[in-house]
């Protein structure tokens, strides 16, 4: 069907200069605006470009977040999640559509965030790397204690401070590291990975100090988590206060509430050491003493027991049987010998009786002839010359008859 143009009709825009003009308009009217809504349609193109849906119960609107800007984020976006997004309004051209350029993003409300938080926690712990059988202990007295964190931190100071006053023979190890924003999960994952191939620290505290969930979301990164459970070093997590939890909490071998606390559970009190040697000491000394003690009991009780004291008793009894034995034998021999000598001199007696010279004293005389004794008259005759003995001398005789 044909219809006829007017001369005010004939300033007949293309599609390009429409499209343009809607571009410029809507981009100089909204420079920047806040958009509250649930993503949907999420992708994440190989360039490293994010792109999603915005919509509500009414409309939708099409996003897209540069790489550059995509590796600020703090979370991980994914369908159903509420979020607000910042950025300006433009015109994609060869399509005609307008879109939001979005250079901020963050979840509707803190509990997106914790949404993401414990979306992760429950898979890592699905896949088992909370479970205790996992967990390393921590060594009793470490020579070397390796710290991942800022080297500008005001964790570092306290932990350094609180090492130096309960131990301060033990070296430390410095990793340092981005502890938020872009690139900081990356970074403490290759800390982790490094300290673990080095392979000179005794354990290794990975922490930092407080700060809101967004400041502390790189220890709820799933590569950080994933660098602890891989590491052969025994891990304690000291991330933020006492009220904080990370991820890596969970993975780590220890949590500990703040990271002067890591520092205090790592090593012991050097005083206490020492008070632990001294009761070391006086306790091996009371032994030694009561040792000593009980052995001189048991020795004097030997001493004085009758098996040991029995060979003893038995040298004395025999000393004084050799002593009786020495005395009879002495008594009997002092006997014997009177004996032998009262004999010894009834025999001299009578042989001194029976001596001739005994005999002629008495008053008997021997007669001798040719020095031969006379024993019989019958052997002399007269006129025998001969010699008569008497006691006290010889009278030479004849015989007459």
């Amino acid at each position: 069907m044909l219809f006829p143009i007017s001369e005010t009709e004939k300033n007949v825009l293309t599609v390009t200069e429409l499209t343009r003009r809607i571009k410029q308009s809507l981009e100089q009217a909204y420079p920047r605006v806040y958009l509250q809504g649930e993503i949907s349609n999420f992708r994440q193109h190989t360039s490293g470009h994010l792109y999603f849906t915005l919509k509500d119960e009414g409309a939708q609107i099409s996003a897209v977040l540069w790489r550059s800007r995509a590796a600020l984020l703090m979370f991980q976006p994914q369908d159903g999640m509420k979020v607000i997004a910042r950025g300006s309004i433009t015109v994609y051209p060869p399509r005609g559509n307008y879109q939001i350029d979005v250079d901020q993003l963050q979840p509707l409300g803190i509990g997106e965030l914790q949404l993401a938080f414990e979306r992760l926690k429950q898979q890592l712990a699905a896949e088992g790397l909370f479970d205790e059988a996992h967990k390393k202990p921590l060594p009793e007295y470490p020579e070397r204690i390796g710290i991942i964190t800022s080297e500008t931190g005001a964790a570092l100071q306290d932990m350094r401070s609180v090492l130096a006053r309960r131990f301060p023979a033990v070296e430390v190890v410095l990793r340092p590291v981005q502890v938020q924003g872009v690139g900081a999960a990356d970074d403490i994952a290759e800390a982790i990975e490094d300290m673990d191939r080095y392979g000179e620290v005794d354990v290794l505290i990975i922490g930092r100090g407080g700060g809101s969930l967004e400041d502390l979301w790189a220890f709820n990164e799933e590569k950080v988590a994933r660098a602890i459970y891989a590491s052969r070093i025994p891990t304690v997590s000291a991330v933020g206060h006492e009220i904080d939890f990370s991820i890596a909490d969970f993975v780590a071998d220890l949590r500990a509430p703040t990271p002067s606390a890591a520092a205090e559970m790592v090593v012991r009190d050097r005083a206490d050491i020492l008070d632990v040697l001294r009761n070391i000491c006086y306790t091996m000394r009371a032994n030694l003493e009561d040792r000593v003690q009980e052995g001189r009991g048991t020795v004097q009780t030997i001493l004085n027991s009758y098996s040991f004291n029995r060979p003893f008793d038995m040298v004395r009894q025999y000393g004084q049987r050799v002593d009786e034995l020495d005395r009879t034998l002495g008594t009997s021999f002092s006997h014997r010998l009177r004996l032998d000598l009262q004999r010894h001199q009834a025999v001299r007696d009578r042989l001194e009786a029976l001596h001739p010279a005994s005999v002629l004293k008495r008053g008997y005389s021997m007669v001798r002839k040719d020095g031969k004794i006379i024993s019989s008259a019958h052997k002399l005759k007269e006129g025998d010359r001969a010699t008569i003995q008497f006691y006290d001398g010889d009278v030479p005789t004849t015989v007459r008859k």
